[in-house]
């Protein structure tokens, strides 16, 4: 018979809590178990004493004879130093998926000619201006300020004083 120290869930929906148990490994994991070994709260905070409780003595018994925890319970025992658990390792985890992968590559192309086009704006201007006033004569430059276009009817005009106004 394998054995397996796992967690029991119990509590009310969306208020979880668990018992520590040793249990048959085929047996249901909320149904018969060994013996229960402590409690885990997972709705307290994590500096309280009382999300975790657990009999070191008996873990450790259980352990000795061969029960295997499941993860969640290997991090308890560690965490007492009941058992030591190896740190596991998933490089490829945080790896992007490939669509993810090439859309950071086409938006890092279009950046790219984004920039370019950008430098190349910024050079032309300079260029232009330079040509523009090696082109411009010397009479269209004194005269740049200087409106070339006659006011509109009557707006020199005074207003005439309307009847019944102090000005009439």
């Amino acid at each position: 018979m394998s054995l397996s120290i796992r967690l029991s869930r119990g509590g009310a929906k969306k208020r979880p809590y668990y018992r520590i148990v040793v249990a048959n490994s085929r047996s249901p994991r909320d149904g018969r178990f060994i013996e229960r070994i402590g409690s885990y709260n997972p709705l307290l905070g994590k500096d309280d004493a009382n999300r975790v409780v657990l009999d070191v003595e008996r873990a450790k018994h259980w352990v000795s004879v061969g029960a295997q925890p499941t993860d969640r319970v290997a991090r308890f025992l560690d965490a007492v130093g009941v058992k030591e658990r190896e740190a596991r390792n998933n490089p490829k985890k945080a790896e992007p998926g490939e669509k993810a992968k090439e859309r950071a590559e086409e938006r890092a192309a279009k950046l790219a000619a984004a920039e370019e086009a950008a430098a190349e704006a910024a050079a032309t201007p300079a260029e232009e201006a330079a040509a523009e006033a090696a082109a411009t004569p010397a009479d269209e430059a004194s005269n740049e300020g200087v409106s070339t276009q006659e006011p509109a009817e009557g707006a020199n005009d005074t207003p005439e004083p309307v009847e019944g106004s102090p000005e009439a």
